[in-house]
């Protein structure tokens, strides 16, 4: 599959590749993010939009499948939060455990940015995406 040129607004063209090309590297990306994470099963499928028990073990093994426009937005917030923290952050292991760590910020109320990001609204993974990448400045 070749990559197609869209338009964005007043600016150059941008090339994407089709989703179908994207969802193996996605997924790779996205279980080794969450063994640095050290996420569980229930979280992973949460994160991932909650898709049924069978497809997420597909993906898990095969690490390639058909994933919709909501998944890969997950995966890229997910991906952007992995990356803001580990600039935030020289030590990999203080930044992946950041995650699970109660955050007094009012964005989070002492509940940490992995229990926001749980809650299942892409909105949530946003919004931690949003906090981190004004953290960075």
């Amino acid at each position: 599959m070749t990559a197609r040129p869209t338009r964005i607004a007043e600016g150059a063209p941008r090339y994407t590749a089709p989703p179908d090309a994207l969802a193996a590297p996605a997924l790779r990306s996205f279980f080794r993010l969450a063994d640095a994470w050290q996420l569980r099963i229930a979280d992973q499928r949460r994160l991932l939009g909650d898709p049924p028990e069978s497809t997420f073990y597909k993906w898990k093994r095969q690490r390639d499948g058909a994933l919709g426009r909501d998944t890969l937005e997950r995966i890229s917030y997910l991906l952007g939060i992995w990356k803001s923290l580990q600039i935030l952050f020289p030590d990999p292991a203080q930044a992946d455990a950041w995650l699970h760590k109660p955050n007094q910020s009012p964005l989070f109320g002492g509940h940490s940015a992995l229990e926001r990001m749980l809650s299942g609204n892409v909105a949530d993974l946003y919004v931690v995406r949003q906090y981190l990448d004004a953290q960075r400045g």
